[in-house]
């Protein structure tokens, strides 16, 4: 008799992107001529930066010569790429991030999924509402939690985020073993700074803690007040593990490519309290389950660190923040409460009533489709969340019927 593992029967029915799909989906099938603007999921939309295309090109050609050709590279990433991202994304911030303590993957979503490996069953979890659902669910599917009741996983420490606080959660009172936290937030948009992120690593280093910072979006922080990695903040090195990648800084959501840090000071421990290097359970890991980037995607990743392509992925950011900015006047001037579109992709807007009744509302209605909040956790519900990943066409497109539909 073959038994399941037995927690995937906790998670609820259905994915939120996947409900989305489903929902349009059947939408479009009663109406096939109805022609849908798409501004829900964070997928990138324009081409990639002109030096990252040159590089992959050249990188194509080594491997048909047998003197350039490439097989098996190290998993954990070619040192070309992780010295780039050492020196240009940490060392010129004044965070001495070393790099071998770089490891490249094929995305953020996988390594903050996979990173929980490395952690003990029984551990005190505390998760922002609203969040990233892969957070939540990859620690529903290792036991780490209970059963779902009333919006939530009962064995969580769920940090609200809401207006009052900006949408950045303060510690808790209580001690907790593992935190997530994610800057420029997905899916509020909401930005922290550095005596908010100073808060929470000194909250780390009292109790043992270790804080997983996703800081995908950090190439949209456009305020230079704003720490763009938590190892900006002194003895950050000590308490976190940071993911990041080139799928919104420079559109590489179809190449995948993406890294992790875990710096040689981190610690965790044994039952007895022995502290236990996690850098080389990391390596461990990584290099057991994972064969990997191909080499031209990781030349192409390369050439982001390039003047050139320095200068044309900021101009790609900066398309999508004109994007956002587009979406969040429109909300604004309809009287909806924004947050977010300034240093960050995302729009987070307060509709006053249940999220998955406004999603059905704006695609029945406009043909539009957002992302309901309510699919974040309990403290999503009531918003909804756009996204400034497309065209301007399609932006503006979609911001004159949703105006039209809500004026």
């Amino acid at each position: 008799m073959i038994r399941i593992n037995e927690n995937y029967t906790k998670l609820q029915a259905s994915y939120l992107f996947s409900e989305i799909a489903r929902r349009v989906r059947a939408y479009q099938a009663e109406n096939p001529g109805k022609n849908v603007v798409r501004l829900g999921i964070g997928d990138v939309t324009e081409p990639l930066p002109p030096a990252c295309v040159g590089a992959l090109h050249a990188a194509v050609d080594e491997m048909a010569a047998r003197e350039s050709f490439r097989g098996y590279g190290p998993e954990q990433g070619y040192d070309f790429l992780r010295e780039a991202i050492a020196k240009n994304d940490y060392q010129s911030r004044g965070a001495a991030i070393e790099a071998d303590e770089v490891f490249v993957s094929d995305g953020s979503k996988c390594d903050t999924a996979n990173v929980q490996e490395i952690f003990a069953d029984k551990l005190t979890i505390a998760i922002p509402d609203p969040v990233y659902p892969v957070y939540v669910d990859t620690n529903v599917m290792a036991g780490r939690t209970g059963k779902h009741s009333k919006g939530r996983y009962k064995g969580l420490a769920y940090l609200e985020c809401t207006e009052a606080n900006g949408f950045v959660p303060a510690p808790p009172p209580e001690p907790v073993d593992l935190i997530y936290l994610c800057f420029p937030n997905n899916p509020t948009g909401a930005t922290a700074t550095r005596e908010q992120l100073a808060a929470w690593v000194d909250y780390a280093r009292t109790n043992k803690a270790l804080i997983l910072f996703d800081a995908a979006y950090e190439a949209f922080i456009r305020d230079p007040s704003l720490p763009r990695s938590i190892y900006e903040i002194e003895g950050a090195r000590e308490v976190a593990i940071e993911f990041r990648s080139f799928s919104k800084t420079a559109g590489f959501t179809g190449t995948r490519c993406a890294f992790t840090v875990v710096p040689k000071a981190l610690h965790g421990y044994t039952k007895k309290g022995e502290a236990v290097p996690l850098h080389p359970l990391w390596t461990r890991r990584h290099t057991t389950k994972f064969n990997g980037v191909s080499y031209p995607i990781q030349r192409a990743a390369e050439a982001v660190y390039s003047d050139e392509g320095r200068a044309q992925a900021t101009a790609l950011t900066d398309f999508y923040l004109a994007n956002a900015a587009v979406i969040r006047a429109t909300l604004a001037e309809l009287g909806y409460t924004v947050t977010g579109g300034d240093n960050s992709p995302y729009v987070w807007v307060n509709v006053g009533k249940d999220s998955w009744k406004f999603f059905d509302k704006l695609l029945k209605r406009a043909q539009v489709v957002v992302t309901p909040g309510a699919g974040f956790g309990r403290c999503g519900q009531g918003y909804i969340r756009i996204s400034a990943f497309n065209s301007r066409e399609n932006v503006e497109e979609g911001m004159r019927r949703i105006r039209k539909v809500l004026k």
